[in-house]
């Protein structure tokens, strides 16, 4: 019988854009629990250098860098710098995220400073880090989108809270999902892989989301409750990992059946 797949990521280099906020918290120790050595990157590299020193006191493998999403320069230097240090790149998670918005009447400089980050950013360095994958033979792109890029917005869940759907978020989201589709055509004769992941709703235990909101969100789920952070990265290790070697081109939804209802 052939061997099992593998859902471990040894002996893997992971690239992560993002990794200061909860999800991305989650999936730093997701991916180096899992056997990743794992460059965590952001515009601001010291609030992740806590984090990347609690993980290698842990035995795991995981490096603070420096990279401005805005600049196509600084993308290209991070790849480098990770090409010489370690000779290769087999995977990206694109999980950074810019929300200056909040409603529909603010300013239009929030939505332009947005794209910068949640469009142009996360085509930059898809492509700079995508074309060096497939020079090297092949790897592996998850990028974080959302159930909010599958779905309209629902006012019900927002009623008496201060919480806000912001529409560049919903944008920006739907067209990661479908600019995914796009690259998974793009690098698949150059054996690089490109899926999506999608979450739902995540409670954040250091900032709970409003009793209300808690509620009616359970009753739109299957599960009847919101997602855990750490719940989301077992799919985007999958992804990354051998296990999924003829998965690309795919929106793997996390929502708890929200969406499926």
């Amino acid at each position: 019988m052939p061997d099992a797949p593998s859902f471990s990521l040894a002996g893997k280099i992971i690239i992560q854009s993002g990794g200061s906020g909860l999800l991305g918290r989650a999936l730093v120790t997701g991916l180096a629990a899992s056997g990743a050595t794992l460059i965590v990157a952001s515009r601001d590299a010291g609030k992740l250098q806590t984090l990347a020193a609690a993980e290698r006191a842990a035995g795991r493998q995981v490096h603070a860098e420096s990279v401005d999403l805005g600049s196509e320069p600084s993308i290209h230097a991070l790849r480098d710098r990770v090409l010489a240090a370690h000779g290769r790149i087999d995977g990206l998670v694109f999980n950074a995220v810019s929300r200056p918005m909040r409603t529909m009447s603010d300013d239009l400089a929030g939505w332009k400073e947005s794209m910068d980050t949640n469009a142009t950013g996360f085509f930059a360095i898809v492509r700079a880090l995508g074309d060096a994958m497939a020079q090297s033979g092949g790897g592996s792109v998850v990028n974080i989108a959302s159930m909010l890029g599958l779905v309209g917005m629902n006012p019900w869940l927002y009623e008496g809270t201060t919480m806000t759907a912001p529409p560049d978020y919903f944008f920006h989201k739907g067209g990661m999902i479908n600019l995914t589709r796009y690259l998974a055509s793009h690098y698949g004769p150059q054996k690089v892989r490109v899926n999506v992941v999608s979450p739902g709703g995540i409670y954040n235990p250091a900032q709970p989301q409003p009793p209300a909101f808690v509620e009616r969100y359970g009753k739109m789920t299957m599960l009847g409750r919101l997602a855990d952070a750490p719940e989301v990265s077992g799919a985007v290790v999958f992804l990354l990992s051998d296990a999924s070697t003829y998965i690309t081109g795919t929106n793997l939804v996390v929502d708890g059946g929200y969406t499926a209802k």
